[in-house]
């Protein structure tokens, strides 16, 4: 009889109980999949006591997950903790050490050590597979390392962090402000424990970095990932880019250039007719464009207990079968270093000011932008008050240095009561 494979599960929150769920029932679709049985056969978590909805007496339990890693009847140790260092980094270190296969969903640990824990899975003929932390159950990873392989990848475009999708979205359809939705996401379970991961544009510039490695054959670099999370979206930026038939999107590009890599994860205003501007609530969407292939789109569920164990479990069975795929789609010791490169392709952007009620402060912002390069493409004033005349300016297409330059030009003439936003208009 084929001997089963037998997994070791760290971590019994939402994904953990789906992850069991899913291996419960569906065994008989799963083996015929695999050609062998799968099996669970120990796990870990911080409290033994909590009530998870599911029966968890048959499986060995461990309260150490290193422990857990290091069990002979483990083959797969299965990583659903989260976080950067400690017990999530530790235990995969051990299962590695121990013979053993990884499936993790933890994407900040791979964007920081990923290169260093690839190289030594690598380096003992094992696996580390990570389709669950890249947009949920989309297999964006799978698509990148064996799908597209045959393409050199010009360019990954994605939302990847459904909160702050569901809040944009949310903010335009409801007409609340951010704070209003912010609380609302918080009091539905979607925030993390630190809110700043996702509307900080964190959590999302991990996944970005991950897909970049992918794509590029670079090592994983999110130190290069310009990051602009949408706390400072307000609800006039959503209506006023309505208004002219865009939608904002916390939106990741990944783009090898003559200079380096771009890695960028901020807010932009994208067509609304666009398969990004109809993205709403929480749905994730990676947009891959290969010189072979061209332009593909992927979309679904980007979190939730569901769609995250299904892409779990699609690495479960690739291990099964016997599938073994290099964690970054090609051995890690041949990743390289890449230097990082600001955007460079130039752009329309939005600005939103807000200007002092005196006369000669909107002459004095156009002088600005006119010095530095920057012509206006149409500019509208709404709102006015008896001390701020908030003003928003859409520019003809410009570099990002230039940008950069009005931005810091206009810290100098005294006229605006507030900083500046400036959202990127991205061609999709």
């Amino acid at each position: 009889m084929t001997q089963p494979l037998r997994l070791g599960i760290a971590g019994l929150g939402t994904v953990g109980i789906g992850v069991i769920k899913i291996v419960r029932q569906k065994a008989n679709l799963l083996a015929s999949r695999s050609g062998r049985p799968i099996e669970i056969t120990a796990i870990s978590a911080r409290d033994r006591s909590k009530d998870r909805g599911v029966n968890l007496a048959d499986y060995a339990w461990e309260d150490d997950p290193v422990k857990l890693a290091q069990r002979d009847d483990v083959d797969v140790f299965v990583e659903l903790m989260g976080g950067s260092t400690g017990p999530a980094k530790d235990s995969i270190e051990a299962a590695i050490a121990a013979g053993k296969d990884v499936v993790t969903a933890n994407k900040a640990l791979l964007a920081v050590h990923g290169q260093a824990l690839a190289e030594a899975a690598e380096a003992e003929d094992h696996v580390i597979r990570f389709e669950a932390a890249v947009a949920g159950g989309i297999p964006v990873v799978k698509s990148l390392t064996e799908g597209l392989a045959g393409n050199d990848i010009e360019r990954v475009v994605g939302v990847m962090n459904g909160t702050c999708n569901y809040i944009l979205t949310r903010m335009e359809n409801a007409g609340l402000p951010y704070d209003a939705v912010f609380e609302e996401a918080n009091q539905l379970g979607y925030l993390e424990a630190d809110p700043t991961l996702d509307v900080g544009g964190i959590d999302a510039g991990h996944k970005l970095a991950l897909l970049a490695s992918i794509a590029y054959g670079t090592k994983v670099n999110f130190d290069g990932v310009h990051l602009e999370g949408i706390q400072r979206v307000t609800i006039e930026d959503i209506e006023q880019a309505a208004d002219m038939g865009f939608r904002v999107k916390l939106l990741g590009v990944a783009q090898m250039t003559g200079r380096g890599l771009v890695q960028r994860m901020t807010p932009c205003l994208v067509p609304a007719s666009s398969p990004f501007g109809q993205l709403q609530n929480a749905t994730n969407m990676v947009m891959i464009e290969g010189d072979n292939v061209g332009q593909i789109v992927l979309r679904g569920a980007g979190a939730g207990e569901g769609p995250t164990a299904s892409a779990v479990m699609g690495d479960v069975i690739d291990i099964a079968r016997g599938t073994r795929v290099s964690t970054f789609g090609q051995p890690a010791s041949s990743l390289r270093d890449v230097k990082s490169a600001a955007v460079s392709s130039p752009a329309a952007y939005y600005l939103r000011l807000a200007l002092e009620d005196k006369p000669g402060a909107l002459a004095k912002i156009a002088t600005i932008l006119g010095e530095s390069g920057i012509s206006i493409d149409r500019m509208r004033q709404y709102g006015h008050d008896n001390t701020s005349a908030p003003v928003i300016i859409v520019t003809h297409k410009t570099d990002r240095q230039s940008l950069d330059n009005a931005l810091a030009g206009f810290q100098n003439i005294d006229v605006l009561t507030t900083e500046p936003v400036a959202i990127r208009i991205e061609t999709l």
